[in-house]
């Protein structure tokens, strides 16, 4: 018989909340879904009324970070983390009794951590947890650029990294595409890829995704991928074979 685990999710991203509910009302008799939190203040205040069982936790958010949240718990739930880290840090969950999700989360990844839950139940170290987390702190590299200036006229704008649906280039210049309009911008894809955060993927020779936005990957012929977005058009986009073994690796196959 499957162990239920009472449930909270803790997400700053509105899509990635709704896709990872979706997900885990398909497994009624695992998670018994208590309640969401859109920070980590939020979060903290949820889990000393609601002392869930078990947190889906992002990391990276503002103003409490899912790292600053757990530091601050007296009584720290069993954690997954929903995670953009890069190899280091995903080994450095392995070797310890946490499991992560990367985003956006998959079923046939989800069902794997479904069984971690059943084998090893609440006996989470909240010691080894802590160790870890300082340890990532140190090592993981964060950046610091929010957002992308675009030059309209006289105006300038500033589109959020988090608005970004995709980015795809237009001969000498890049378009970023999100949900409230599309943005020239004059500099190379290449030179926009190194400032962006570790949630973005180059997925063709030019068009790099937001994988927050992710709605679905189907399987194409030549060993490509169909990359279907929640955008306004339903945008799909064809992965180029020179960019397999990194959408592999993101999807975790």
């Amino acid at each position: 018989m499957n162990k239920l685990f009472t449930t909270l999710l803790i997400d700053d991203e509105p899509p990635a909340r709704k896709r990872l509910t979706r997900l885990l009302k398909k497994y009624p008799e695992v998670f018994d879904i208590i309640g969401e939190a859109e920070n980590g203040s939020q979060a903290q205040e949820k889990i000393t009324e609601l002392k869930p069982d078990l947190i889906f936790l992002d990391i990276e958010m503002p103003g409490l970070t899912g790292f600053q949240l757990l530091e601050k718990l007296e009584v720290v739930p069993f954690v997954i983390f929903c995670t953009a880290y890069d190899e280091y840090a995903l080994k450095a969950f392995e070797t310890s009794s946490i499991d992560y999700l990367l985003k956006p989360v998959l079923e046939e990844r989800l069902e794997k951590t479904i069984e971690k839950l059943q084998k090893f139940g609440n006996n989470q170290s909240t010691q080894q947890l802590l160790e870890v987390i300082k340890d990532l702190s140190i090592k993981k590299e964060t950046k610091t650029v929010t957002s992308i200036t675009v030059k309209q006229g006289d105006k300038i704008l500033f589109v959020k990294l988090e608005d970004i649906i995709y980015l795809e280039a237009d001969e000498k210049y890049v378009m970023l595409n999100t949900n409230r309009g599309n943005y020239l911008v004059s500099q190379s894809l290449a030179q926009l890829e190194q400032k962006l955060p570790d949630y973005f993927l180059r997925v063709n020779r030019g068009v790099v995704i937001n994988t927050n936005y992710v709605e679905e990957v189907e399987k194409y012929f030549n060993s490509k991928y169909i990359i279907k977005l929640q955008n306004k058009g339903l945008t799909t986009i064809t992965s180029g074979r020179a960019y397999i073994s990194q959408i592999k690796k993101w999807m975790d196959f």
